[in-house]
């Protein structure tokens, strides 16, 4: 007997709970058409995309959600819904934050003002400077991060406080959940988180749930800085590469680097060991799912690929980052993906024309207990 209903939706309850990375570049703002051309997104660099080796998989082209404008009500429920059939619990959108200043906010003032779609989500703080690293231009500078000091900070936290309010919002110990991307660029991010927890107890909510990202920092305890919890983007092999570098392909990297100019080149099978997520600092660290990664659609020549990914080796990492959490009591069972549709980064879950489903029916077949 099938165990979906009519919406497709599986009815059978994920043993963890995966909350995924969602990028809101889809649709254009002023912001990017001063700096970039009019109408800009996300897909302008993702279909100009070319190979630049031999079996590159460029460019990626997606299948079922096509080149969707987040503008477009029904485009955010067709990818709640595809989310949901694969035991997806929660989207984490990207919130930029400039001294003030809000970009890409649309969406997620959309689905507050309007209730829809009916889906869990938190909001992680993307606090970083934008650069023409996208278009090869990392010296040229778009909006600086700043932190203009305490009064800022509680601006920001009102900014968001109808969001942490929402029904909706994931909490973890009653508490909304808040992701800072680099939490040591903060000024004092131990006093801001402070502020921020006697805010909300004065607003009527249990307080708030801080998780840094400690790929940065090496060892990093996040309760040292305000934080309770961490998690780890890990993307690449470790900085100084002496765990995995072997000689014959350290020289490879240098040849195709130095000589042919062409991106890194890491396959996905040989990086699989250091995916493993882990922050040493931290014992409640969350681990984090990278399914594929290819940025030379930003970064042309300059990007890293990490090539020949596939739906299987992928189950092989899945199955590597589940067991992290397996012991712990299911609230706590919180696993990232990174990410839902970072197309440009050729970092996504949703279906291509290549693959099509099947990097999300290998996460259903993982996560849903039979």
């Amino acid at each position: 007997m099938s165990t979906q209903n009519s919406q497709g939706t599986d009815k059978r309850q994920p043993k963890v709970r995966l909350i995924a990375f969602y990028l809101p570049q889809y649709y254009p703002i002023p912001e990017n058409d001063e700096w970039w051309g009019k109408g800009f997104t996300e897909w302008t660099n993702v279909a100009r995309a070319k190979p630049l080796f031999r079996d590159h998989y460029q460019p990626r082209i997606p299948a079922d959600l096509g080149f969707y404008d987040l503008r477009v009500p029904e485009t955010r429920q067709a990818q709640v819904d595809l989310a949901k059939a694969y035991g997806i619990e929660a989207f984490c959108y990207w919130h930029y934050w400039f001294g003030g200043k809000r970009i890409l906010e649309r969406q997620v003032n959309e689905m507050l003002s309007t209730k829809e779609p009916d889906f869990p989500f938190c909001l992680g703080w993307a606090n970083q400077s934008w650069t023409g690293i996208w278009h090869g231009a990392p010296d040229r500078m778009l909006i600086k991060q700043t932190y203009p000091g305490m009064d800022d900070h509680i601006a920001h936290f009102y900014t968001l406080f109808s969001a942490f309010s929402d029904k909706r919002y994931i909490k973890l110990d009653e508490k909304p959940l808040f992701i800072v991307y680099r939490p040591m660029d903060i000024p004092d991010c131990k006093k801001m988180t402070e502020v921020w927890r006697e805010l909300a107890l004065k607003e009527g909510l249990k307080g708030l749930y801080f998780i840094g990202e400690a790929s940065r920092h090496e060892n990093w305890v996040p309760q040292d800085h305000g934080f309770d919890c961490s998690f780890k983007m890990t993307v690449a092999p470790p900085s100084d590469w002496s765990s995995w570098k072997h000689p014959r392909r350290h020289l490879r990297l240098w040849w195709q680097r130095r000589v042919l100019r062409l991106p890194m080149i890491c396959k996905y099978e040989e990086v699989l060991p250091f995916l493993d997520s882990c922050n040493p600092g931290c014992a409640d660290n969350f681990p984090c799912i990278l399914p594929n990664w290819d940025n030379t659609p930003r970064s042309g020549r300059n990007g890293l690929v990490l090539h020949e990914s596939t739906p299987e080796l992928f189950r092989i990492h899945v199955r590597q980052q589940l067991k992290m959490v397996a012991e712990k009591p299911r609230e706590q069972r919180i696993v990232f993906i990174k990410s839902w549709n970072e197309w440009a980064e050729g970092n996504y879950l949703e279906p291509d024309l290549k693959f099509g489903r099947a990097y999300l029916q290998v996460l259903a077949e993982e996560v849903f207990v039979e």
